[in-house]
């Protein structure tokens, strides 16, 4: 079977996504743009809106969607049109894209769909993006026993839509950073952790991807608490996301000062991390020693 590469061609992959809960957070950067440029408070503004200070608190902040009507009413309110707002508070209200693979939370699709950068920390799996087939079947049906063969062939499906992210003509700029324990995990048995190494070792190849390993040998570090994706938005004002799994789900911040320790994290493994060159010689050695 051939690589990637040979199936999916760069650019050949056509697929228009967006992402809700990003125009959802640019919606309501607008609407409370709007509302200070009117020079009302919250709740001056609330009480004209027929609302809760809460609730236009959350619609400021993108935590729950704004409808047109309320768009209507907050632009009468504050004396200001802008034809583009109505589009986008459509927009936000449209199913995410992920909806026809079966899936309904707004997870971590939803976060990279529209990101510009990411770099990732990865301690147990091989990175989503690069990962084979019959290595995402062996981690799906291990950590979900007994489900539906729909839902396993639903993630699949998902986890291999979103690969176009790193083949597109615009592709993401994606650095990763694989500790060493997960390169000789034998997901899957030694044949299939093999050809999953040889895969890993094709996507080095783009320009747009960063594939370094942390040996084992780097001893302590300050990844060791978990992984971490930190995502980064080409769209102004859009602030940076850092976003964790766990074993009961996941969560994601937009804070300031977590959004920077992950970033000095990152900067500390990848200065401990084997270059780009050594890195790939390892995957292969691993791969040999199968």
């Amino acid at each position: 079977m051939g690589s990637w590469i040979d199936q999916y061609p760069v650019g050949e992959v056509p697929l228009a996504r967006s992402s809700p809960t990003f125009r959802r957070r640019r919606l309501a950067r607008r609407v409370r743009q709007l509302r200070e440029e009117a020079g009302m408070t919250q709740e001056k503004a609330a009480a004209g809106l027929d609302m809760s200070t809460s609730a236009l608190s959350r619609k400021e902040t993108g935590e729950v969607a704004t409808s047109v009507h309320e768009i209507r009413s907050m632009m009468d309110l504050y004396d200001a049109y802008d034809p583009d707002l109505l589009d986008l508070a459509r927009a936000a209200r449209e199913k995410p894209w992920w909806h026809a693979y079966g899936i309904r939370d707004r997870g971590y699709p939803d976060l990279e769909t529209e990101a510009c950068q990411v770099r990732e920390f990865t301690l147990t799996y091989i990175p989503g993006l690069f990962q084979t087939e019959y290595y995402m079947r062996t981690l799906f049906e291990t950590g979900n026993p007994g489900c539906a063969a729909s839902f396993i062939e639903n993630a699949i499906a998902l986890r291999s839509a979103r690969r176009e992210l790193i083949t597109r003509q615009d592709p993401l700029d994606y650095s990763v950073v694989i500790d060493e324990v997960v390169l000789r995990r034998p997901v899957g048995g030694a044949v299939a952790m093999r050809t999953q190494l040889l895969e890993l070792r094709q996507y080095a190849e783009l320009p747009n991807v960063s594939i370094r390993v942390l040996p084992i040998s780097a001893g302590a570090h300050g990844g060791m608490e978990s992984a971490f994706c930190l995502l980064s938005y080409a769209e102004p004002g859009e602030p940076d996301v850092v976003y964790v799994e766990h074993v009961a789900g996941s969560i994601f911040s937009s804070k300031a000062h977590d959004v920077r320790r992950a970033g000095v994290v990152f900067a500390e493994l990848l200065d401990m991390a084997l270059e780009s060159g050594p890195s790939i010689d390892l995957v292969e050695r691993i791969a040999r020693e199968l």
